[in-house]
This record gives C-alpha cells, structure tokens and sequence, in this order.
C-alpha cells in the first residue's frame, strides 16, 4: 500500500501553464501520474500538450473536480498567489493539497493553514518537494527514477536528503517517501506520517529526517514512544549549524539549546529511535533493522 497518494489518484495541477507548473507536469506524466487537468483562470478552455498528452485546463479546482473527479492538487503558483489557490483548493473540498511553491510569507501560510482545520483537505508543505508513492504516483518535484515500490516509509523536512535516502535504501524501496518542508508553519507533519505509516500494513519500517530549529522532532519523538511499534530510524540535519543562524530553511532557527540536532538526537534516542551521524549511516541502520 502506499499512504495519502495511490495509483488511484487522479491530479490536478494549479499553475499548469507556467514554466515550474509545465515543467514538472512533464516529469510527473512520465513517471506514470494521472495527471487529469490543471487550474489557471485566465487560460480556462484551452489544453497544454506533453508529449503526445492533452491536459485540459480549468478555470477553478472545483470545475477540474466535477469535470475529471480530481482528488490532489500540486500548486507551482507563484507565493504572492499561493493563499488565494489553497483556499480555492480547500473550499473545494480535494482531498490533498500538495504546495510546492516556496518563499510563502509565514502569513500567508499561517492563514490557509487555519482555514483548512477541519475541513476535508489536507495539506502537504509549502515550500516542500511534495511526495511519491513509487510505481505508483508522484505529486510533486521528487525524481521517479531513484528508487523502487518497497516496504520502507519516509518523512523529511529536506527534499535533497529525502532523494538521496530514497537512493541510497532503492534496493529495498519505499511505500511512501514524503517531504513536507522545512517552513515554521506546514500542513502535515512529521507525527501525521508517522500514525499514515504505522496504520499502513505493507510499510515495515520507517526513516525520518529532521533538522534544527523548532520543537517537532522532539514532539515526533514523543509521539514515536507512545504510539509507534514499527522499527524507526532518523537523520537530523544541522549538527554543525552555528548557534542563531537560520539554515536553508526558514524553520531552522536555533536559540540557545533548544532546537539543535544534538537535543533532537538524544529526544528521539530516548524513544527508542536508532539515529545516524549522516544520511549514509542512517541508511546503514536500517539496512541493519531489515536484515538486509
């Protein structure tokens, strides 16, 4: 199986004609996605082509639901027009909402983030590479061509760390490889994939990759203790991050002792997490977990 994205999946893009929206549009038709229409209301009526594929383009989510029975939107919208497409993305009741888009004022993000609590829509990031259910559909920035349909899942802050753990682990393969982005305010979260996978029967094993700044590795770990029986293995992003610099991400904020990989290692370590010093190791450990 394979959490929140199936080979039953049927996506819509929102900035389908722009240049990031067509671009990976393209990749996610290659890599077998049922890519069913896009969204942009100044070019309603008209098709986009890919390779031979006609993607019809809707004026609104809630036409694309009613004309193709979308249930994901991927946004490539630009930031200061990101808010305004979730809302319409949620207020159209899809069921995943996949925001690709970064540079989001926290705001903004803060605000759609809100208007979604208990509403039908879940959303993935911003300013996040989206996720893969290999083999079977891919919504999002995430190379298809790095790893196989497995038994592993993964949730990461990092989009270039989620790609090189889906290599390094692409023998054994993943149900589900999630990145949901390293801004101070997301959608879904590390402890949202986490319940996803131990609910899930065919993910063995999980990988979480963290990094410094905030609170959420420490509460996943909590989590982890409490609720999580499959084996689980972290990475944790920032060891030799300087004190009060912001790294990469806008979330990666550290002050004081709180936040920094070394508090984050020791949390998870006390749930029972085995973590690596690096991405390699990480990979090493749960090769060691699988037996294989």
């Amino acid at each position: 199986m394979s959490i929140f994205l199936t080979e039953n999946s049927k996506v819509i893009v929102q900035g389908i004609t722009g240049s990031e929206g067509r671009k990976h549009t393209q990749r996610m038709l290659a890599s077998g996605t049922a890519v069913v229409g896009g969204v942009n209301p100044s070019k309603a009526g008209q098709t986009v082509d890919f390779d031979g594929t006609s993607v019809p383009v809707f004026g609104s989510v809630a036409e694309a639901m009613k004309e193709t029975g979308a249930d994901v939107t991927v946004v490539f919208v630009p930031p200061k027009f990101a808010k305004g497409a979730v809302v319409e993305a949620v207020d159209a009741g899809i069921g995943l909402c996949v925001v690709i888009t970064e540079g989001i004022p926290v705001h903004d993000s803060t605000e759609f983030w809100a208007y979604a609590q208990g509403k039908s829509t879940r959303i993935i990031g911003p300013n996040c590479p989206g996720l893969i259910s290999p083999g079977r559909s891919n919504a999002g920035i995430i190379p298809a061509d790095i790893t196989q349909a497995g038994k592993i899942g993964l949730v990461s802050k990092s989009g270039t760390l989620t790609y090189q753990m889906m290599y390094e682990l692409r023998d054994i393969g993943f149900s589900t490889a999630i990145g949901i982005g390293g801004d101070p305010v997301i959608g879904t979260t590390h402890i949202d994939a986490l319940q996803a996978f131990q609910d899930d029967p065919e993910t063995e094993a999980i990988v979480m990759i963290g990094e410094i700044g905030g609170d959420a590795e420490e509460r996943a770990a909590d989590f982890i203790k409490a609720n999580v029986t499959k084996p689980v293995v972290g990475y944790v992003a920032g060891f030799t991050a300087p004190e009060g610099k912001t790294m990469g991400h806008a979330g990666a904020i550290v002050s004081g002792s709180a936040g920094t990989a070394q508090a984050k290692k020791e949390a998870l370590e006390a749930a029972g997490v085995k973590v690596g010093k690096t991405p390699s190791e990480t990979a090493r450990l749960m090769r060691e977990l699988l037996g294989a």
